[in-house]
């Protein structure tokens, strides 16, 4: 079983992207790819460049990593209680090579922010979009204030409620 795994932030240290490959591991007898948004940097979308220079490859290459994958863990960054414009765009570029970014794979779908609301209004748009896009959503986790429910330096959740509750999720996926 291959699970593909990302954080929808650019951040060289996003939390996100530390949730999902916390989140990913917890899988048994599973081979695991993170992605990071970095190595997909395309131009801002626009029909304009897209009529200019046609399907970007790091587009085709995200599509490709993502028909290869069995499951996806996928944790969203919340900025200004939306997707984050670096996940957008490659979303945005990808949906015009295939309508179903997400291939029909099963989703783990979560999202995390320092906040106590745990990026809940990103995941509620996605909750609600990705499926349109492919995505069949197995299970959603919200992880509320990542500081201090996360231990960065052991790479997993600190706080043993939380905790329990993504372990039953993927014991349950």
């Amino acid at each position: 079983m291959k699970i593909i795994a990302f954080g929808g932030s650019p951040s060289k240290n996003s939390i996100n992207k530390k949730l999902a490959t916390y989140a990913a591991n917890l899988f048994e007898n599973a081979e695991i790819e993170v992605l990071d948004l970095n190595d997909f940097q395309m131009p801002l979308f626009s029909v304009d460049i897209e009529v200019e220079i046609g399907q970007h490859e790091l587009a085709k290459a995200f599509l490709a990593k993502i028909a290869s994958a069995d499951i996806l863990v996928v944790s969203l960054a919340e900025n200004n209680g939306n997707y984050s414009v670096a996940f957008k765009n490659v979303f945005d570029w990808c949906s015009r090579i295939n309508g179903k970014v997400f291939q029909e794979k099963p989703m783990l779908l979560m999202a995390t922010s320092p906040g106590g609301r745990g990026g809940s209004s990103v995941l509620e748009i996605a909750k609600n979009a990705f499926p349109r896009y492919g995505a069949v959503i197995k299970a959603t986790f919200s992880l509320p204030s990542f500081d201090a429910n996360f231990d960065v330096e052991n790479g997993k959740i600190s706080n043993p409620e939380l905790d329990k509750q993504l372990k039953e999720i993927i014991k349950n996926f």
